[in-house]
This record gives structure tokens, sequence and C-alpha cells, in this order.
């Protein structure tokens, strides 16, 4: 393999597994360091135990929906990782259910790890740019922000991803002069 992220730091929020583990694993094996965001003990040790043998990875706990969790978070990462010139968000729940069965809890989830992207990702960013250095952001979006599908109703799951795209799109124009590249895929 290449060695095209030699030099660089990715930090992967909901990295423990699926798309964010990947693209970890992927960076790792280029030469690049990573950082992997989990909720779950056990599931972090393992991802991060899982991908050491390609690379330089470290492991940051954190309840990115829980306030006070995210705020530790942000503070951790300015500390120990402001060097990060990658970011992939893909942290995320996926509870389908009709939408006049949605409870407010179910609602706030999504909203909460909405707000936990925007403010993990405007941390980062601000490094990025002290830094003077460029930069791309990743957010794992879904092709259900755009399309119903009437045999999986997720209505506020959608609501959520609609927004993430939302913010990727102004962060791309705005973020663009400082060299900063962000995009979503919708899987």
């Amino acid at each position: 393999m290449t060695q095209a992220f030699a030099g660089q730091k990715i930090i992967v929020v909901g990295g423990t597994s699926g798309m964010g583990k990947a693209v970890a694993q992927l960076i790792l094996q280029q030469g690049g360091a990573a950082v992997l965001i989990g909720s779950r003990q056990p599931k972090l040790e393992e991802a991060v135990t899982e991908l050491s043998q390609y690379g330089t990875v470290v492991g940051e706990l954190a309840n990115i929906s829980d306030p006070e969790m995210r705020n530790t978070l942000i503070d951790r990462l300015n500390v120990n990782h402001s060097d990060a010139t990658l970011l992939v968000n893909s942290a995320g729940v996926f509870l389908p259910k009709p939408f006049i069965e949605y409870e407010e809890k179910d609602y706030d989830l999504y909203l909460d790890i909405n707000k936990a992207t925007f403010f993990i990702t405007q941390a980062i960013v601000k490094n990025m740019i002290k830094n003077g250095k460029a930069g791309a952001i990743v957010n794992i979006g879904s092709m259900w922000a755009k399309q119903a599908i009437e045999a999986t109703p997720s209505s506020a799951y959608s609501m959520a991803k609609a927004g993430l795209h939302s913010l990727t799109q102004h962060l791309a124009m705005e973020l663009a002069k400082h060299n900063i590249r962000v995009n979503a895929v919708s899987p």
C-alpha cells in the first residue's frame, strides 16, 4: 500500500464498527494515525486492539449524546489531537418505527447526535485553521434523507440525516477558503 496519509491523523466519531472503522483501517494502512471515538468501552478496546496492527491508533470513550461527556471529549481532542487533519462523522443510531409511534426521547437522541457532530466538527476545524493545515471532513449521511422507504419508516432518522446533509453543504462552502474539504456519503 502507498503511504498517502503519512503524517496525517484522522478522528473517527463512531469509529468502533462499520464504515467508520473501515475508514480508520484504510488510513492506518496508508501511513496515517487514527483516533477512534466510541461509546462502549469493550467495543472501543476491541477496535483499538484490532486496528493497532496497522499503525498508531488511540481510543477515546464518550457518549456524544450526553452534553457533559461530549464537552469533556472536545477538551481531550483539543489537548491530545489538535493536529488532526481528517475527520469522519459516522456515529449514529437507527430506530425505525412509524411516525405516530415516536416518542420525544427517540427524537431527542437523533438531535443530540447531530448537535454533537456539529460541535465536535467545530472544535476540530478550529484546530485545523489555527494550525494552518488543509483538511478533509466526511459525514456519513443516508439516502433516506431524501428518499422515503415505506417498508422501513424512519421519519426522525431521515430528518436528522437531512440536517447533516445541509450542514455538509454549508461547511463545504464556508471552509473551502481554508483548504478544508467537506463531503457526505449516503449509503
